[in-house]
């Protein structure tokens, strides 16, 4: 059996304010000529189809299109809520949708419920939060290693009753991973992560929740999210896994790179080297990040960098040789233009041109007097 595991869409998730919608349509094309190129069997989707609860009409348009499309194939499709879904939302009338083949598993009483496809059992155990499933399941610690830990019991126990190829289906953090920026923090009492041993006896464990592909071990991995979610994930590789399944467990286990409508990166040096350096130019398409290190925060820098770099979404400075900051001055008593002029001189460096300190000057008069005549 052909498995392809994919994971962490963020349906509906915007780029520092770019909307990443169209790039998450063109993933769909490629999940679905994928699907019918390897003539896969069975979309594992690990969790975070969405990027919130209440998701934009028009990522819920792109979810409902993607798994009209993948039922057209012929496809069985198997998904659970992440911790950013709505598990009622998402698992809403899970019982009729299971009947077209797309088996929605968010409520976690059903997680070691299997689903059989072709003598293969998968069990879709979706986002455990420990508080919610620590009472209904008698749980001695409010963990994530509790939560899991048990329904991978349950699991297993009904693995000897099943006795042939599994796949287990998880949304967590498991111990050892690597996280990224962009993954929204699930400790609870400062205790997130999961052993990799909570997954033994299973033939494949399709994670979801980090955003780098991993291979934690041959067994179990995370396939990723299909885009690059922040500047921490420049460079990763995205996509996902097709798997293959035979009688004996896991035969092989190959990436499939997805297409990367643009680029991310992150750029660092002075202003003046970044626009004229030719080692640069491979950047001029990316989504970038920029670290300026000038010693004086040069005017006007996100307009000169956008002259080059259109793209450029992130600025910070971090001045090469910068020496302390001196303390400013006290503010009270003091007329409120050596404030501003003071905070300007601050932040920059410098202070402010003759033409700016007369501008601030002027705003600072209109104020007060709109205030006056209020």
């Amino acid at each position: 059996m052909r498995v392809l595991h994919t994971s962490d869409w963020h349906l509906g998730r915007s780029f520092h304010r770019e909307s990443l919608l169209e790039a998450q349509a063109a993933f769909v094309d490629h999940l679905v000529e994928t699907v019918r190129a390897e003539r896969v069997e069975v979309v594992a989707i690990s969790g975070d189809v969405y990027d919130r609860a209440l998701p934009p009409v028009d990522a819920v348009a792109l979810c409902n299109e993607a798994l009209r499309r993948l039922v057209a194939e012929r496809v069985r499709v198997v998904v659970i809520s992440g911790n950013h879904d709505s598990a009622r939302r998402l698992g809403f009338g899970s019982d009729l949708i299971d009947a077209a083949g797309v088996h929605l598993r968010t409520d976690p009483s059903r997680s070691w419920e299997p689903i059989e496809i072709g003598g293969v059992a998968f069990y879709g155990i979706p986002y455990l939060e420990p508080e919610l499933v620590r009472g209904p399941w008698e749980l001695e610690s409010r963990t994530h290693t509790a939560a899991l830990g048990h329904a991978m019991d349950k699991v297993r126990t009904d693995l000897v009753r099943h006795g042939g190829p599994s796949v287990v289906l998880a949304h967590a953090f498991v111990t050892g991973g690597e996280a990224s920026d962009s993954e929204r923090d699930i400790s609870v009492g400062g205790v997130a992560h999961v052993p990799l041993q909570a997954f033994d006896g299973v033939s494949y464990v399709a994670l979801g929740h980090l955003h780098g592909r991993q291979r934690m071990s041959p067994t179990v991995r995370y396939s990723g999210s299909p885009l690059a979610y922040s500047f921490s994930e420049a460079g990763q590789v995205k996509g996902c896994w097709l798997v293959e399944l035979g009688s004996s467990g896991l035969a092989s286990a190959d990436f499939v790179a997805a297409p990367v409508p643009r680029p991310v990166g992150r750029l660092r040096g002075m202003l003046d080297d970044l626009l004229t350096s030719s080692r640069y130019s491979d950047h001029e398409s990316h989504w970038l990040q920029v670290t300026l290190t000038d010693p004086v925060r040069p005017k006007a820098a996100m307009d000169r960098l956008r002259a080059r770099f259109p793209h450029t979404l992130a600025l910070s400075f971090d001045p090469v040789g910068a020496t302390p900051a001196v303390p400013l001055p006290r503010l009270a008593g003091r007329p409120e233009s050596e404030v501003a002029l003071d905070f300007v001189r601050e932040v920059r460096g410098e202070a402010a041109s003759p033409d700016e300190e007369a501008l601030l000057r002027a705003a600072i008069e209109a104020s007060r007097l709109k205030e006056a005549n209020s």
